[in-house]
């Protein structure tokens, strides 16, 4: 399952950590559209499209997501369809990529601290033969697009066994790195060694390329699995004693990765931008009145350990894209009632706020009617306009972007991008 799968399911539930079925099953029975009218087919006036505004697409390639389509294609036809990927962009009248290019503790580019990455061969640590990174970004920026290197600090594999890793791999040399959890491999947050090792992997590309910016996404602390304990025990013993609690040692070392990632980045390539994507909900108002008025079954504050708010409100990074992927008047988790709190949490800071969309569920048939409409994504764009701290929008991900399947990223495209889009980084 994706990370936007994954997240998706676990994140609705009503109350503590659901399962996914019954979340997909809560999901499934949330709001329609505007006012309860999901069949509302209003279009927005027509604005010209302002300096600054972030239009962009995710190009995911852990399990092979988006590209390369499969594994073990030649590098002619790996780069072919990467530019077919950049010329939609370009098509949608999109001013961004953001490209996965640190999958799974590997690399889309030649690095010597960790291994090529298994999605392009089928074989991790085998060279494909061509520069994906740099290919990426010289066709990006020839295209007039930003190019947004996308990290995962943490994961190492979606699989729990160590002999299935290149044998070079990190992780089998540093096995005192690594935790199991949840049918997956990742590296310890809560040591100093990894928390090094993992921003020299991914300044190695910084330092490299001209990339517009770094970007994860969701997963800091891993999502919780029902029954399962993420063994810290023994880096907590060591580096937990002037903590109240377990939890609040787990936010200060994803505090810390933050902060000592956002100074390497600023050194190593002034001008690059620091962006994260987190899980939408921060706390619910019911754990934290500063929290907003949702019922979402993950907090990202008291499960992923990572205090997102903060993150916003003190300036630690440049941009937050809040992954907002429920339909305007879902029970759990509204839209409407997460862009004010998300405009209000970055009003007054230094933080640019776009807004992660769920272009994938749109004509999903395993999803609600809401997102049967096609209608409901160009809907979010109206409602976001109301709020001057939301500078843009990026869609999940590349694969819909170009199948669109009932049409509802041509319907955004026709309803707000009628003009090619200006660059972003003029904001």
């Amino acid at each position: 399952m994706s990370r936007r799968g994954f997240a998706a399911a676990v994140a609705v539930g009503l109350t503590g950590l659901v399962t996914a079925g019954l979340a997909v099953a809560a999901e499934m029975s949330g709001g329609d559209g505007p006012d309860g009218d999901s069949g509302d087919d209003s279009r927005p006036r027509r604005r010209r499209a302002p300096a600054g505004e972030l239009r962009g697409m995710w190009v995911a390639t852990v399990a092979n997501r988006d590209w390369p389509s499969k594994p073990g294609l030649t590098a002619a036809q790996q780069r072919t369809e990467l530019l077919a990927h950049l010329d939609q962009a370009v098509e949608r009248r999109l001013n961004a990529v953001i490209f996965q290019v640190r999958p799974t503790a590997d690399a889309l580019w030649p690095s010597p601290y960790e291994p090529w990455a298994q999605c392009l061969t089928g074989v991790q640590g085998r060279a494909p033969g061509w520069d994906p990174l740099g290919t990426a970004v010289k066709e990006a920026h020839a295209r007039g697009l930003e190019l947004h290197a996308w990290f995962n600090p943490y994961r190492i594999a979606n699989h729990t066994d160590p002999t299935k890793l290149v044998a070079s791999h990190p992780a089998r040399k540093h096995p005192d790195w690594v935790v199991p959890y949840g049918g997956k491999l990742y590296y310890n947050p809560g040591l100093p060694e990894v928390r090094t090792f993992v921003q020299d992997a991914m300044l190695d590309a910084v330092e490299k390329y001209a990339v517009d910016a770094v970007h994860w996404d969701d997963y800091f602390y891993p999502y919780p699995v029902a029954g399962q304990v993420f063994d810290d025990d023994a880096a907590y013993a060591a580096y937990g004693d002037d903590f109240d609690d377990r939890a609040a040692w787990r936010r200060n070392n994803i505090d810390q990765l933050v902060l000592e990632t956002a100074a390497r980045i600023k050194k190593a390539r002034p001008g690059t931008k620091f962006g994260v994507s987190p899980f939408g909900v921060w706390r619910n108002a019911t754990t934290d009145s500063r929290g907003s008025d949702t019922r979402a079954g993950v907090q990202t504050y008291d499960d992923l350990h990572a205090d997102t708010r903060k993150w916003v409100r003190e300036g630690w990074i440049d941009y937050i894209v809040p992954q907002l992927y429920w339909n305007i008047g879902f029970a759990a988790a509204d839209y409407a009632k997460l862009v004010p709190w998300w405009a209000e949490t970055a009003r007054d800071s230094s933080t640019k706020l776009y807004v992660g969309e769920a272009l994938y569920k749109a004509g999903d048939p395993a999803q609600s009617a809401a997102w049967q409409d096609v209608a409901e994504l160009s809907r979010h764009l109206i409602f976001a306009r109301d709020h001057p701290e939301v500078r843009g929008h990026v869609f999940f991900s590349a694969r819909e972007v170009a199948a669109d399947s009932i049409g509802a990223m041509a319907r955004v495209v026709a309803d707000h991008y009628k003009q090619p889009a200006k660059p972003a980084r003029r904001a």
